[in-house]
Parts: C-alpha cells; sequence; structure tokens
C-alpha cells in the first residue's frame, strides 16, 4: 500500500520503513543485501558527507554507473538534504556526457569503473565538477563509495524538505540535439504515488519481490525501486539487462513482479530454456516504451503465467499518462494496440493546433493534466513554456480515443524516435553526421523494426565525386553520439524533399518504409 500520508516526500521513504520494518530487506543486488534500516542509515550519512562536500538544496548530483541498490542510498540522501539526483545515461558518447554534467552543475560525481577513463578525459571540461567518488573499483585520488560514506555522520539531517523541492533530474534528448534536464519534484511524486496506489500494477504487499531490470537514468528504471520500497516490498537490482540472468533471478529470487520493454520480453522469450523456467511466483508484468505483439504476448503470457499490464507515460510525467489492464489484453477486447486509459486524477486530451479536444476517433496531439507533470525543463524557460501551455504538457505524439475511453497512439508530432525505449531525436544524429566529408545533406528517420520497434536510419545526399559506405557513415556518428542513437543502416538520394520554407519533408521519407503498418511509430 501506497501511503503518501506519512511518506508525502520521497525523504520520508526510507525512514518511515526503517521505523516499520528495519531488518527486513530492502535490496539485493549482486548477492549482497541491504535492509531498510540500513537504507535510512547510509541515506543519512550519503547527505552529511554531501553537505560536507559543498552540496546544498537545489544543487545536482550526478551518476554514472551500472545498476545498482547503493543508487537509492545515494537518491534518499540527496533528497534529505533537498539536493538532487541526476543520473547520466551510461550509453552517451563522452561530449554529451559533457554537456550534461556542465548544464546540470554538478559538482559531485558518482561514477562507476567502466566510466573511469571517460570521466577523466572530460572533468577538466566540466566546471563545476570538483569532487569524484567511485562506485565499486579504486582510482587514485577518487574516494571510493563505501568507505567514504561509512566515515559520516549517521543521524537524521536536519533538513526540513519541501513539495516544490526537486528530486530527481533526468535528460531527455532534445529536438535541437541538446539534451533537457526534466525536474521532477517531491509533489509530482506525491502525485504519482497516489494516483498509482489505486491501480493494480502498483500495488505491491509487504515483503514482495520487485525486479529493477531498466536502467536507473531512466524514469521506469527509478520509479521501481522507489514503489517497492514506499510500500516495504524487496528490490532485486540488476546491474544491466541480461536476459539468462533475469530468468535465474525469477527462480531464486521468486520474483513477484517485474518491468520490461517489450524488447526484453522478446529477448526472453528467444532464450532456449525460456518454456523450462519456473514462473509460479511471478504476478504480474508491466511494460512500456512500444506495444507487444499479439504473438509475443500470447506466448509470454501462455509460458510465464502473469498478467501484463501496458503504461504509456513520459519521463516529463514520472513515467505516468495511461495504463492498459490486463483484462484489455484479451484479443477479444481489440485494445492491444491501445496504451490504455488515463490514470485516475489524470485528465488526458487529443487537441488540434489551436488547443481544442478533437472528436472521439480523431487524431490530435496527445496532452496531459496531472499533478505529476514536470516542474519543467531545467534552465530552459522557452522550451518549459513550449511544452506546458494553459495547464496542459504536450507530448509530442498524436493519437485518438475510442468511443470506450482508450486512448491509441497513431503518429508523432515531432520527429523523435524511439528505440528499444530509447528516445533519440533526428536533430542529434543529423547534427553528428554532417560533418562528414563526404556528405552534403541528411536527414534522419525512424523506420519499423520487429525488434526495437523502430530503428534508425540516416538517409543522405553524397558531395559530388563522393561514394561513402554505410559503414563510414555509421563510424563517423558513432565517434561523436551514443551507439543507439546512430543509423543501423544508410540510404543514399539525389535530394531530400523539402517544403517551400526549405524544411526536410520526414512524413515523405518515412512513407515507404511504413506502408502497410497500423500503427505509423513503434513506441
Amino acid at each position: 500500500m501506497l501511503d503518501t500520508k506519512t511518506m508525502p516526500h520521497v525523504a520520508d521513504i526510507p525512514r518511515v520503513q526503517a521505523e516499520l520494518r528495519g531488518n527486513e530487506i530492502a535490496f539485493w543486488c549482486k548477492g549482497e543485501e541491504t535492509t531498510f534500516a540500513e537504507l535510512d542509515t547510509r541515506a543519512n550519512q550519503v547527505g552529511h558527507g554531501l553537505s560536507a562536500l559543498g552540496v546544498g538544496a537545489n544543487q545536482r548530483v550526478g551518476y554514472l554507473a551500472k545498476n545498482t541498490a547503493l543508487y537509492y542510498e545515494m537518491l534518499y540522501g540527496c533528497a534529505k538534504i533537498r539536493a538532487v539526483m541526476n543520473a547520466v545515461n551510461t550509453r552517451l558518447a563522452a561530449p554529451e556526457v559533457q554537456f550534461i554534467l556542465s548544464d546540470a552543475q554538478v559538482s559531485v560525481l558518482f561514477v562507476g569503473p567502466e566510466w573511469f577513463d571517460m570521466v577523466d578525459q572530460i572533468k577538466d571540461e566540466c566546471p563545476h565538477l570538483e569532487h569524484i567518488i567511485t562506485v565499486e573499483g579504486e582510482r587514485d585520488g577518487w574516494p571510493e563509495y563505501a568507505a567514504w560514506r561509512d566515515g559520516q555522520d549517521s543521524a537524521a539531517p536536519d533538513e526540513k524538505t519541501l513539495d516544490d523541492d526537486d528530486v530527481i533530474q533526468l535528460y531527455t534528448s532534445g529536438t535541437t540535439g541538446l539534451p533537457k534536464g526534466v525536474m521532477l519534484t517531491n509533489a509530482n511524486y506525491e502525485s504519482f504515488m497516489e494516483q498509482a496506489g489505486s491501480l493494480q500494477w502498483a500495488g505491491y504487499d509487504v515483503g514482495e519481490v520487485v525486479m529493477n531490470a531498466m536502467p536507473l537514468f531512466h524514469v521506469a528504471g527509478v520509479n521501481a525501486g522507489l514503489l517497492a520500497t514506499a510500500q516495504g516490498a524487496k528490490t532485486v537490482v540488476l546491474p544491466e539487462i541480461n536476459p539468462p540472468e533475469i530468468l535465474d533471478l525469477i527462480e531464486s529470487q521468486k520474483i513477484n513482479h517485474a518491468f520490461w520493454v517489450p524488447a526484453v520480453i522478446l529477448m526472453l522469450s528467444q532464450m532456449p530454456d525460456f518454456r523450462e523456467r519456473d514462473y509460479s511466483t511471478l504476478k504480474q508484468v508491466f511494460y512500456g516504451a512500444s506495444p507487444i505483439t499479439e504473438d509475443l504476448l500470447k506466448t509470454a503470457v501462455e509460458v510465464m503465467g502473469a498478467q501484463f499490464t501496458q503504461l504509456y507515460g513520459l519521463t516529463e510525467t514520472v513515467g505516468g499518462g495511461t495504463y492498459l489492464p490486463p483484462e484489455a489484453h484479451n484479443p477479444s477486447w481489440g485494445k492491444l494496440r491501445s496504451c490504455g486509459v488515463p490514470y485516475p486524477s489524470t485528465i488526458i486530451r487529443c487537441v488540434d493546433t489551436a488547443g481544442e479536444s478533437v472528436p472521439t476517433g480523431e487524431v490530435g496531439e496527445i496532452v496531459i493534466q496531472s499533478g505529476f507533470v514536470m516542474k519543467g525543463y531545467w534552465n530552459r524557460p522557452e522550451a518549459t513554456e513550449e511544452s506546458i501551455r494553459n495547464g496542459f504538457f504536450h507530448t509530442g505524439d498524436a493519437g485518438y480515443f475510442d468511443e470506450d475511453g482508450f486512448l491509441f497512439i497513431h503518429d508523432r508530432v515531432k520527429d523523435m524516435i524511439v528505440s528499444g525505449g530509447e528516445n533519440v531525436y533526428p536533430a542529434e544524429v543529423e547534427n553528428a553526421i554532417f560533418g562528414h566529408p563526404d556528405v552534403a545533406d541528411v536527414a534522419v528517420i525512424g523506420i519499423p523494426d520487429e525488434k526495437w520497434g523502430e530503428a534508425v536510419k540516416a538517409i543522405i545526399v553524397v558531395k559530388d565525386g563522393t561514394n561513402p559506405s554505410s559503414d563510414s557513415i555509421i563510424a563517423w556518428a558513432r565517434e561523436r553520439i551514443a551507439g543507439y542513437k546512430c543509423p543501423k543502416s544508410v540510404d543514399t538520394i539525389e535530394a531530400l524533399p523539402r517544403n517551400p520554407s526549405g524544411k526536410i519533408l520526414r512524413k515523405d521519407l518515412r512513407e515507404p518504409y511504413w506502408a502497410g503498418q497500423e500503427r505509423r511509430v513503434g513506441g
């Protein structure tokens, strides 16, 4: 049960749960267990340690490492001193990481061993970065986390947290190539938990076991642990997506609840021993980022025997928005292409360019009004004003409601590509490719992909007298942006289609690839 009266703020969660069930297990990760009492004590220590390093209210603390239970100690520790946890996408290239650390004005960074060299390379270009603490592993001159933490005061920090305090900042890809920091507050999370608490998918019993396999730089990954600890459940944290390990842990840790993107469910279904595993403890699988195919859903339900719930939301809405309940996954309902119905206290509309609601069955931009809509984008007032208008967050997704009140995503108003649950904006990829010496012009689109929902494709115009290979274009991009953003294929065209004002007609470029598809986007 989610009790937001005793735990209205994120900082309250470890304290209350330590009082209620201090000796019970809060987290399991790589064989190590953390009790609720230990979680609260360690969060206190983190808070004092960060304060000693000069971190105060509204200051961002960086995290660049694989998933670990230690992240939640850091998150709750930040919340206790009104600081903000800012996990950085571990798949980003060095220039992207440097931009985020600089933009967020991160002064303290927790970093995992896989990124030691990268941070060494960029740290002098991050003007605010003063302290680097290692998450596992050793590096000369950088304190090791556990030793640093254990040297701090274990008493609760003397800070009064506020509804409007930012607690988490996550960066989304940007339409102009620059990512934006999404500011999520205590009030946002209180609203999210209040609404989620009345929905079946979010209700965990004390002592149940929740798998957290999604990255902690994603709101879904963060939320899995927050929802679990807030209800006295145990969270099993996986360092990264590993299908054989997921199947092993379902059995050995007796997993009751799990969130996976459909691509992960597909990977699991392709394991040789998928049908022979014991899923008797698995009650519920919730998924998001893209719809699940009917064949895959049928197979997963048949083999796992769990209830499936689809979730639609965005980082800007704490991951909240709509849900497709288990009963609606019955093909006879005709709702499998839907992303469900709105959360209880959330208003969702499909609107035209003037912001007016369109009739049932007609496509418009999806807008959301709720207490869990973000405060705004960090240091981006113009982008905030553009996104939140008249109290509604404009998602950039286009969709329609059917006569039963179920929301269907049809297309995107913006050009964002969703590949395997990761958001990719064409501008980012185009900016990376455009500097290639043989490229005269470039456009990037998403095309259908059975595994990932969408795959990134670059369509280029080559300079006269050149004939660059697809591999050379992809390799050029990979040096400048994260691998998942790089095109998986490259086509050549004589000239890009443009409107009279010079804007690329991406819809025309996409059309041949999406012809015959029921849904015009993959996620």
